[in-house]
């Protein structure tokens, strides 16, 4: 790991997955998740435990403690069917590098503003590190709707040492492990850091002390593997002969695309890929696509990403274009929509942190511009007064001032003054 290296791995904590799901589906309710064989609480939301509701109640039990109480049984198939389309959105709007073993957590690599866009839409805690383990211990400590960004070096090592015992399952320690951790009174990372690698492995075991020695000295997951897209739409063509001249492949390509963009309906695709299989084997290349796109525009970037293959001097025996990253287009909200996640954009702010504002918008219905909107700072919201800030409109008298012109004015009428 290189010390000052920029963060660029997000993780995404919305576990436990059912839990959030429900909660997600009756905002404002407490709810909890019961089993699907013994319907016992297995899950329930912080109002929920206030009410009195404790894992492992009866529903009955759990219904007469708070009646407000939503509990229901979230099936295995639909929780996997509903983070399956959390892990598409990530792939289609964010990265094409996406990653979850576990319903719940998700793992993509990205940047800052990316990551504060992401917090802020699912409303969940995010963590930025440069590997995945820091990110999953960052996200654990950040609020919902928050970015916890743990820079490499110094400040990672301070962030490390600072984890308490509840979050170490993250390096693969059991609970039994965490129990017997805070049965010996040890609260953090701080003081296992302590134990020699010889006492960690003779504690934990040969396999999760050996996993934990490597992770202090430096070893951890700093990439995250290409997402492979559930929802894809796909076409292919064989020749025979194989195809040896650009002008058979336009021909091919010509009659694959346009019924590839017609399935689409409107629809939105982030990633095109092209699979060229040769009589030495499949060569692929992947482009991003921009939108709004043609068919005819389609074709000419599946034309380059095929150019791309280099397949063509071994003969093209089959081709295969491929669409993924769907998604419904999303309505413009804003002047310049999307451009946090510039690179450009952050580059201006580290150099002139006072260069951007935007817009917030108070009452769109008011009479006078000073009430319908502000500009405020890019990244904190404050306030920043600019030359395109409206001018402040008239504003109502209060009692006190009505008060005092009064006065002014019997003042003057009995000094002999017109008021």
């Amino acid at each position: 790991m290189v010390p000052g290296r920029t963060a660029s791995i997000a993780c995404v904590h919305l576990a436990p997955w059912p839990l959030t799901l429900l909660a997600k589906q009756h905002p404002g309710l407490p709810v909890a998740v019961l089993g699907e064989t013994i319907r016992r609480v297995v899950a329930a939301t912080p109002e929920a435990m206030t009410a009195g509701v404790h894992l492992g109640m009866s529903e009955v039990a759990a219904l007469s403690r708070c009646p407000e109480l939503h509990a229901q049984v979230i099936t295995g198939p639909t929780a996997r069917a509903a983070w399956a389309e959390v892990l598409e959105l990530l792939y289609a709007r964010y990265s094409d590098r996406v990653h979850s073993s576990t319903p719940g957590v998700a793992f993509l690599q990205t940047r800052a503003p990316a990551a504060r866009d992401l917090a802020a839409a699912l409303h969940a805690p995010v963590g930025l590190a440069a590997s995945t383990q820091v990110a999953h211990l960052a996200a654990l400590r950040a609020r919902p709707g928050e970015v916890r960004e743990v820079p490499a070096g110094e400040e990672e090592q301070a962030f490390l040492r600072l984890s308490p015992v509840e979050h170490l399952q993250v390096l693969g320690l059991t609970p039994a492990h965490v129990e017997h951790l805070q049965y010996l009174g040890l609260r953090g990372l701080a003081d296992v850091w302590k134990w020699s690698a010889a006492q960690r492995e003779a504690f934990f075991g040969v396999t999760v002390g050996g996993q934990l020695n490597r992770f202090l000295r430096g070893e951890r997951t700093t990439a995250v593997p290409r997402y492979v897209p559930d929802q894809v739409i796909e076409g292919s063509r064989s020749t025979d002969p194989p195809l040896r001249e650009p002008s058979h492949v336009e021909a091919v390509l010509a009659e694959l695309v346009p019924g590839l963009f017609a399935e689409l309906r409107g629809r939105t695709c982030a990633y095109l890929t092209i699979h060229a299989d040769t009589p030495g084997g499949r060569l692929s290349a992947s482009r991003r696509l921009k939108w709004p796109l043609d068919a005819a525009g389609l074709q000419r970037v599946t034309g380059l990403a095929f150019g791309d293959t280099d397949a063509l001097a071994l003969g093209v025996e089959r081709l295969t274009v491929q669409l993924s990253g769907l998604a419904q287009p999303s309505r413009l909200v804003g002047l310049w929509a999307g451009l946090a996640e510039l690179e450009v954009t952050q580059t201006v702010l580290d150099r002139y942190p006072d260069a951007l504002v935007r817009v917030e918008w108070l009452d769109p219905f008011a009479y006078t511009a000073d009430l319908q909107y502000r500009w405020v700072d890019w990244l904190t919201g404050e306030v920043r007064p600019t030359a395109m800030t409206p001018r402040r409109g008239w504003t109502p008298p209060t009692l006190v001032k009505a008060r005092e012109r009064n006065v002014e004015r019997i003042l003057a009428f009995f000094e002999g003054q017109h008021p």
